[in-house]
């Protein structure tokens, strides 16, 4: 059964289209990380703060790699002033 925040993690993913390069690895890394914040039981809280941020990083590195991408549109600097 998926969780609240898996599920959510799987949704945001999923809007982001087909994965390349390291992005399915990254994936697969959120999905499990979202999973155990999940499971997560009152008697584990003290884990969640360290659950958390590692899920953030991934979550971040792998929309970094889509900004590059986005950035690098094959025109160069034309926008840019002289």
């Amino acid at each position: 059964m998926t969780g609240s925040v898996e599920k959510a993690v799987r949704d945001d993913v999923e809007a982001l289209g087909d994965l390349v390069g390291v992005e399915p690895s990254l994936t697969e890394l959120a999905y499990r990380l979202a999973s155990e914040i999940d499971a997560t039981s009152t008697e584990d809280v003290k884990v969640l703060p360290q659950l958390s941020r590692e899920l953030r990083q991934t979550l971040a590195q792998l929309l970094e790699g889509r900004a590059a991408d986005d950035n690098d549109d094959g025109l160069g600097d034309l926008a840019a002033p002289e």
